[in-house]
């Protein structure tokens, strides 16, 4: 895998950053969330969703393309995505330690939702030092308002980490 860099998220970067998370999405939650809410999780459905989160949002670059990305909402690590093409490479850690370094300029504490099937991201969460803070029900934002989706809250306290 070619050298990873990060940068700020522009508008040349939505289509890229749609597809990641299109794909992505699929590979982690097919099976884990309500039937009803795939439906709404169409490549068109993140294109609407990515214009509004460019100023919140990193991308991690190979090659001059985008093979993942974060967006952090105040306290919240929103989305953390690697494209299969850049998974194994350390991407999603590089990503992860940057939506941390950005919540504790501001924060003590930082949580993510996670749906329970999705045991890869799980794994990887606690292996960065995440907790499992127990289950929650998500606003998942969707064309027709949200969507509940049972999710896990993992949290972490950032005061004591050394990103």
């Amino acid at each position: 895998m070619p050298e990873i860099t990060l940068r700020a998220a522009n508008d040349a970067d939505i289509e890229a950053v749609a597809g990641v998370w299109h794909r992505g999405w699929a590979d982690g939650h097919a099976g884990h969330v309500p039937a009803g809410l795939h439906a709404h999780r169409t490549l068109e459905h993140f294109l609407g969703l990515v214009p509004s989160r460019i100023p919140i949002t990193t991308v991690a670059v190979a090659n001059g393309r985008v093979v993942g990305f974060v967006t952090m909402h105040d306290d919240e690590v929103e989305q953390v995505y690697v494209d299969a093409s850049a998974r194994g490479s350390g991407t999603a850690a590089i990503l992860l330690d940057r939506g941390e370094e950005i919540v504790a300029a501001t924060y003590d504490r930082a949580w993510l939702a996670v749906v329970a099937g999705n045991v890869r991201a799980r794994r990887f969460y606690e292996r960065r030092g995440w907790v499992d803070a127990g289950p929650f029900d998500y606003s998942a934002e969707t064309d027709a308002g949200t969507f509940t989706v049972p999710a896990l809250r993992y949290e972490k306290d950032l005061r004591t980490q050394t990103v």
